[in-house]
C-alpha cells in the first residue's frame, strides 16, 4: 500500500530532523503517492483475497475472469463454508456441525473450544425456543461433561444456563446471548476454522492494512501536518489545517 510506505518513509525523516512540526503540501504529498509504484497484480491479489476469505463465491469467479487472478483455494469450497457459516447465523446449529463434518471431520475433532461454542449455541437456541426440559437434559448431557474438564468451559455453561431464570430475557444481565450479534460470533468462528484447515488465513489481508495505515497517520499526526485520509470508504485525501 503506497499511501502506507510513505508514511512511514516521512516519520523515519522527520525524526532525523528538528523538533517543529513539518508542513507537507497536496502537491508534494501527491507526488510522493505517485513515485511509489504498486504493481496491478499485487493490488490483484488483495482484493482476490478478500473475496475468499470472506466467502464471496460468485464475485471472485467473476473478478478471476476479468482480472485473470487465480483464487488460492478452491472456489468450490467457498459454497460449502459459507453454507455452514448460515446455517449458524440461522441458528441451526445441528446442520451447521454436520456440514463441518462432511467438509472435514478432524476440524471438530482437534479444536475442543470450537465444538463446545457450537454445543453452547445449541443450548442457546433451544433456551431461545422455550423448550426448558430438551434445554437441561442437553446442558447436563453434551456441555457439563466438559465443563468438569474445563474451567472457561464451565464458567460459559453456567452464564448461557443462567438464562432459564429470566422469563423476560430484556431484564437479563447474560441476555445477550441471544442476540443474533452471538450467532455472528460463533459462524465467525467456524468460519476461521475451516479457513485454517485449509491452509488459508482466517482474516482477509486488506482490513489488517488499513489498520496499519490508521496506525502510520495516528503516528505522523503528532510530527507533521500532511493530507491524510479521514473516511477510508472514500480514501479522498484531506488538506492539512495549518
Amino acid at each position: 500500500m503506497s499511501l502506507f510506505c510513505i508514511v512511514i518513509r516521512e516519520l523515519e525523516e522527520i525524526e532525523s530532523m528538528a523538533s517543529s512540526k513539518k508542513v507537507i503540501t497536496r502537491e508534494e504529498w501527491e507526488r510522493k503517492l505517485n513515485d511509489v509504484k504498486i504493481r496491478k497484480e499485487d493490488m490483484n491479489k488483495l482484493v482476490m483475497n478478500f473475496l475468499v476469505t470472506e466467502g464471496y463465491v460468485d464475485a471472485a469467479e467473476k473478478f478471476r475472469m476479468e482480472s485473470g487472478t487465480e483464487p488460492d483455494i478452491d472456489l468450490a469450497t467457498i459454497t460449502d463454508r459459507m453454507a455452514v457459516k448460515k446455517a449458524v447465523q440461522c441458528g441451526n446449529v445441528e446442520d451447521a456441525i454436520e456440514k463441518v463434518n462432511d467438509l472435514n471431520p478432524e476440524i471438530l475433532d482437534t479444536n475442543p473450544q470450537l465444538f463446545f461454542h457450537l454445543q453452547q449455541q445449541r443450548l442457546i437456541e433451544l433456551i431461545r425456543n422455550g423448550k426448558v426440559d430438551e434445554a437441561l437434559e442437553f446442558a447436563q448431557e453434551e456441555l457439563a461433561p466438559r465443563g468438569e474438564e474445563n474451567q472457561s468451559f464451565l464458567e460459559e455453561l453456567e452464564k448461557t444456563v443462567a438464562l432459564l431464570a429470566f422469563e423476560d430475557f430484556s431484564n437479563c444481565p447474560v441476555g445477550e446471548l441471544l442476540d443474533i450479534s452471538q450467532r455472528l460470533k460463533t459462524a465467525s468462528e467456524v468460519n476461521a476454522a475451516i479457513l485454517t484447515s485449509q491452509s488459508h488465513e482466517k482474516d482477509p489481508k486488506l482490513p489488517s492494512l488499513l489498520k496499519m495505515l490508521i496506525w502510520a497517520q495516528n503516528q505522523l499526526d503528532d510530527k507533521a501536518a500532511y493530507p491524510r485520509i479521514n473516511d477510508l470508504s472514500t480514501a479522498r485525501l484531506e488538506d492539512p489545517a495549518v
